[in-house]
This record gives C-alpha cells, sequence and structure tokens, in this order.
C-alpha cells in the first residue's frame, strides 16, 4: 500500500441502508445544525441564533426533549420535534466494581454494542470512550482486538457515550444554574475499542463538540487521545484537535513491536517517533504519554528500559507502565511487581515520570486492553478464543 493511500475510511462510518425520518442533532458541528436548520426552513438571519440556543439545551444542560426549550417559540419547537431527534447510544447494561469503575454496554445504530467505561478517581472522573465496533490492529496483548472490525462510530456516537455516562453520574446541571462542585466526569480518554485515528473526522468532530464553551466544556487539556501509531494522522490531531496525546508503545525494537502491535510493520518506531517529535510544539501540548504494557519475558528487561529512555530522548514526555490484564486465553502473562518496580526505577532515573498504572475493574472486565462487547464474548468459547490469538 502506498503512502498517499487514504487510511481514515477503511470502513463505512454509518450503516449503508440510512433509515428515513427525522435526523439526529447530536454530534452535528455548529456549521452542519445552522444548515439543517436553513434546509428545514428558518431564515439564514436566525440560523446562527438558534444553533446557540439548541446546542446549549442538548450539550450545556442535557435536555431532549424540544418542549422544553423554552426560550424558543412554540411553533418553532413544533417543527424542531418534526424534523428532528435528539438521540444517544441506548444502554443495555452497566455493570459497577468493588472499586467504584462503571462499565456500560451500550447499543447504536443497526444493534451493534460497544463499552465505554468510567474510573473515579480522587478529585477526578475518567470517562474511556470508544471510537470503532470492534478494533482492525489485532494487537496481540489486547482482548478488544480480538474482535473484528465492524464499522467506525458517527461523531454522534462518540459525543453520545460522554452524554449518556453524565445521564447515569446525574452530573447535567439545573437549567440557568452554574455548579461550581467540582467535575465527576473531568476528564475523557479514547482508549476504549478501534484506533481513533483510523475514524479521524468523527472523532475530530466529536471532540470539538465535548470542548465546546457553550456546551460540555472540557479543556482540550483534559482530553487525551490514545493511537497505536497511524503516523500521517498525527501531525492532524496536533493541528484539528489539539488535544493530549498517548502511545501504544510497548516495545523498544521493531522485531518485537511487529508481534504486539502490527500496525508497526507499516510505520516502524523510527518513523513513529519522527512524528511524535514535533507533536507537543504543534499542539502546545506538555508532554507525550507512552504506553508501555508489562508483559513478562516480552519487554520488561532492564536492557528494555534503557532502550526505552534512549529512543525517547528529547521528548518531553511521560511513561505510563500498565501490569497486563490477563483475559481468558490471554497469550502472555504480567511482569512481577518486582520486574516492573525494576523498570520503571531506570526510566525515572533517567529523568521521566514512571507511573504504573493501578488495574481498576478487572473483577468486570473493564481494565485497560479487556474491552469487548459482552454479545460478541459470549458467542466465544475459551478454544476460540486462543485460536484468534495464535494459541493452537
Amino acid at each position: 500500500m502506498s503512502a498517499d493511500a487514504p487510511i481514515t475510511q477503511d470502513v463505512m462510518t454509518i450503516p449503508r441502508k440510512v433509515p428515513e425520518g427525522p435526523v439526529n442533532l447530536v454530534g452535528m458541528t455548529r456549521d452542519a445544525m445552522r444548515d439543517a436548520l436553513i434546509a428545514m426552513g428558518t431564515p439564514e438571519k436566525q440560523a446562527k441564533m438558534r444553533v446557540g440556543q439548541i446546542w446549549q439545551w442538548i450539550y450545556q444542560w442535557g435536555v431532549r426533549d424540544f418542549d422544553a426549550m423554552t426560550n424558543l417559540s412554540k411553533a418553532f419547537r413544533a417543527e424542531l420535534t418534526e424534523a428532528f431527534v435528539i438521540e444517544i447510544p441506548e444502554v443495555v447494561s452497566k455493570q459497577v466494581s468493588t472499586d467504584g469503575t462503571r462499565k456500560w454496554l451500550v447499543r447504536i445504530a443497526g444493534g451493534h454494542e460497544v463499552e465505554v467505561v468510567y474510573i473515579p478517581e480522587e478529585g477526578r472522573g475518567t470517562l474511556c470512550i470508544s471510537s470503532q465496533v470492534g478494533c482492525t490492529l489485532t494487537c496481540s496483548f489486547c482482548h478488544t482486538g480480538t474482535q473484528k472490525l465492524v464499522r467506525n462510530l458517527t461523531a454522534g456516537e462518540i459525543v453520545g457515550q460522554v452524554m449518556m455516562a453524565r445521564d447515569d453520574l446525574d452530573e447535567w446541571p439545573e437549567h440557568g444554574k452554574r455548579t461550581e462542585d467540582a467535575r465527576l466526569l473531568s476528564n475523557i480518554v479514547l482508549m476504549g475499542m478501534g484506533e481513533p485515528l483510523y475514524n479521524f473526522e468523527n472523532v475530530r468532530d466529536a471532540m470539538k463538540i465535548a470542548m465546546d464553551p457553550e456546551g460540555i466544556q472540557l479543556s482540550r487539556r483534559r482530553i487525551t487521545l490514545s493511537t497505536s501509531g497511524v503516523v500521517p494522522e498525527i501531525a492532524r490531531t496536533a493541528e484539528e484537535i489539539g488535544c493530549q496525546l498517548a502511545v501504544s508503545f510497548h516495545a523498544t525494537t521493531d522485531e518485537v513491536r511487529n508481534k504486539l502491535v502490527p500496525i508497526n510493520k507499516r510505520w516502524n518506531i523510527a518513523e513513529l517517533l519522527d512524528a511524535l517529535r514535533t507533536y507537543p510544539k504543534v499542539s502546545n501540548s506538555e508532554r507525550i504519554t507512552f504506553e508501555y504494557v508489562m508483559l513478562d519475558g516480552v519487554n520488561d528487561s532492564d536492557e528494555d528500559a534503557h532502550r526505552l529512555v534512549e529512543l525517547i530522548k528529547g521528548i518531553p514526555a511521560k511513561i505510563n507502565l500498565i501490569p497486563f490484564n490477563e483475559w481468558p486465553g490471554a497469550p502472555y502473562k504480567r511482569s512481577s511487581n518486582n520486574r516492573i518496580r525494576a523498570f520503571s526505577e531506570i526510566v525515572y532515573k533517567a529523568g521521566y515520570a514512571s507511573p504504573v498504572r493501578k488495574p481498576r475493574g478487572e473483577d468486570i472486565m473493564a481494565a485497560c486492553g479487556q474491552l469487548k462487547s459482552a454479545t460478541e464474548r459470549a458467542r466465544k468459547s475459551r478454544r476460540e478464543i486462543a485460536a484468534e490469538t495464535g494459541l493452537n
């Protein structure tokens, strides 16, 4: 495949058969919403103002009923009700871990399902959202990667996960009132199902909605996009989103990374690091997070640690060390605590923050690398999962 080949349209974003009827406003950009209102018959001179009003009702106050939008005329509300809907993914099931982590299985158009995770911490709460149904990358240590890619999520389905979580957390402020309370949902990480940069336009539009000052109002520094290394889209991420960046790195040689993160065969470590060196400058991001899952006997040696700090030299960075979250049929084992501590110490002495991520939600399979549709998971026997990961 040539370097100039398109890489973000690998799968359909919406079902091929688009249902007739009212159009969903959730996920539309402001310009798209303005065009939709004009097409409905709204005078052009009024359209921008109407977008601002509807936008605040949907994204600032969490209102889904046009009749509740009291600063709009009854006639206009009736027109909106006929032409549009305000819909978000449907919650199929919810699980709560003993550590307070919440995991939702949500259903989107076409009956497909994705998983969303909320992780409460001291002074903050992080929502891990998905960008695709399944995943195309087949990273060998990741349970999510054993589910075949079905399609990209729309912008509405992506930001709809944030809205769904705010519903469940009862965090929409009362109309007309500002709350000074600390946010339960203060951070978003695009670390759920899928590779965000293979669905760039929809991820970008959804995150711009999340960052909009008249809506959900999350700072770009509160949003982290995690990529396995889709090199051509990294510069676009800096320019068009400007959020924090995390990279699923996981290895210090191309030989090992080719096995753990197969996208490395297309864009190797050297190409990836070249793209990352300019990211903090372009996006004004503080530093890049390198995610490094600790696999016993695979990538956890002292030599790996020394190679890692040498590779990232000159890049403002921190390294998140992730104890491997084992799942049924997994082809790897978690590194020992002593090995993880030794690895962390080498990285820390080289001048890099090297926190060890505390596994969360393991009892409900909500931990890093474990997301997989419950329906999909139920279809597979242990033998089938092992076959998918090449263990048979």
